[in-house]
């Protein structure tokens, strides 16, 4: 039997995962401490989760493994690939191809078939969810990123800004934005961003802000990063290229995905305050508009406004 390509986690997360009681058990004890609850003897496992040898067996034949052997296997590679450096990744990735055209061709090649697996990954259910989280949030939604991603979380920012009040974009957690938490609780929502090698900043923020219970939505890989256990909503993104870096492509047009969905749903409310930013953008020659089209605007203001007259 051959064990199934998908991340353990996803595998021990998915809804046609039918398992037993006793099962569960062993499944929640794995989530919990997660890679570590795996790295033991199947025995050790078992005492955890108060059950019996032979119904970890069960389970790990279950997840598609010929035995808990081939299962540690796996959860070693998994979690090897979540640690590399990008020297490491450097060794392991030397492009193939010779001409640089080649390599860039290659790059981007490997960066769309990334940006689809990440289509296909998508749960609508979860995106929904993270949408309400945010939408629906009574008092601020707080981003925060990586090293790289905090630009992505600062694009989600930027989007959100027009369809609602209160967004906070972080920036580099220095010791002033960690004064942030002392104002978040229930009614805020923390969005992170947080990628292999994970950060401890990003991770301790996002800790310490569960701890206030403050709702998290977390865009994060297929290793997950470990403010996984306090996220409400986890929105999965491959960033694994033919490339010692890993490519935020997907996790962009995941940001502007949700973004269509907020747009689709959108309200009058919503339309009134993108008007006002762009009256208020107009008023301030914030975009170079061609005299014509300022033109055309106004003409069409004005016939709207005969046609209510009227």
């Amino acid at each position: 039997m051959r064990a199934m390509a998908i991340p353990i986690r996803d595998a021990l997360t998915r809804s046609g995962l039918a398992l037993t009681p006793s099962e569960a058990k062993i499944v929640q004890i794995l989530l919990e401490d997660y890679p570590i609850a795996g790295l033991g003897t199947a025995n050790r496992l078992a005492k955890r989760a108060g059950v019996s040898d032979p119904t970890v067996v069960r389970l790990i034949n279950k997840l598609g493994f010929d035995g808990f052997p081939a299962f540690q296997e796996r959860l070693l590679e998994e979690l090897d690939a979540s640690l590399r450096s990008p020297l490491m990744m450097m060794e392991a990735k030397r492009p193939a191809a010779k001409g640089k055209r080649d390599v860039a061709q290659a790059y981007m090649h490997s960066a769309a078939m990334a940006t689809q697996a990440t289509a296909d990954m998508m749960v609508t259910q979860t995106c929904e969810r993270a949408i309400k989280l945010i939408m629906g949030a009574r008092g601020r939604v707080v981003l925060i990123g990586g090293r790289f991603s905090r630009f992505v979380s600062g694009m989600l920012a930027g989007y959100l800004s027009q369809f609602r009040a209160g967004i906070v974009s972080v920036g580099p957690l220095t010791a002033d934005a960690f004064d942030t938490l002392v104002d978040l609780d229930s009614r805020d929502v923390l969005v992170a961003f947080d990628y292999r090698r994970y950060q401890t900043d990003v991770i301790r923020f996002a800790t310490q802000a569960a701890a206030r219970e403050v709702p998290i939505v977390l865009f994060t890989d297929s290793w997950r990063s470990p403010i996984d256990k306090h996220a409400q909503a986890v929105l999965i993104a491959t960033g694994e290229v033919g490339s010692p870096y890993d490519t935020m492509a997907p996790a962009v047009a995941q940001i502007e995905a949700v973004v269509a969905c907020i747009v689709a749903q959108r309200s009058a409310e919503h339309d009134e305050r993108v008007n006002r930013i762009e009256s208020i953008r107009s008023e301030n020659a914030v975009t170079l508009e061609r005299t014509d089209d300022l033109q055309a605007a106004k003409l069409k203001k004005n016939a709207r406004a005969r046609r209510k007259a009227n």
